[in-house]
């Protein structure tokens, strides 16, 4: 993505919190926790821009509205070229599913990659929920740790959601 090209955003509720989403007319670029309540688009944003927010939005609620539902939205999310390996590898676990840090690891590095990488990497990760960093969980199950709003509450609840596997409370590392 473009430093100096020009994004958008869209305050919006959900179940979690309002979420707002920042995009270029040509794809999402963030989603933030928080915000103070619903607010559209500002008037001069681009017809593109307000088209994919708009859609954004109706993904996100579809999703909200049922865990399965599977995003098809663009994304360019800013990062390295490791980072964006590992964001690749969390859009491809389905919805209900999940893998751990250690398998990102191994599915992305050639020896070198260790998985408190591969965290640091979902930590980064600027489009949480569409780019599902919630399906990444510590060795043994344990829910590793989650950056966004409410941490590992919300990190269970977005996978409880999704009818996958929750765990439990204990906190462990990668």
């Amino acid at each position: 993505m473009s430093k100096n090209r020009a994004t958008y955003s869209l305050t919006l509720p959900s179940p979690l919190g309002s979420l707002t989403v920042t995009a270029t007319p040509a794809a999402i670029v963030k989603l933030d926790w928080g915000g103070r309540g619903a607010k559209p688009a500002p008037l001069d944003t681009p017809a593109e821009a307000q088209a994919l927010l708009a859609e954004a939005a109706r993904q996100l609620d579809a999703y909200f509205q049922d865990g399965t539902f599977r995003f098809d939205l663009p994304l360019e999310p800013a990062g390295t070229e490791f980072q964006q390996a590992v964001w690749d590898f969390m859009l491809a676990i389905p919805a209900g599913r999940t893998r751990s840090y250690g398998e990102a690891a191994t599915a992305i590095g050639s020896g070198v990659v260790d998985s408190r990488a591969v965290g640091s990497a979902c930590g980064a990760n600027p489009i949480p929920v569409i780019i599902p960093c919630h399906r990444i969980l510590a060795a043994g199950g344990d829910a590793g740790g989650y950056s966004g709003k409410g941490g590992l509450d919300t990190k269970r609840w977005l996978l409880r959601h999704e009818g996958a596997y929750v765990p439990s409370e204990q906190v462990s590392l990668f």
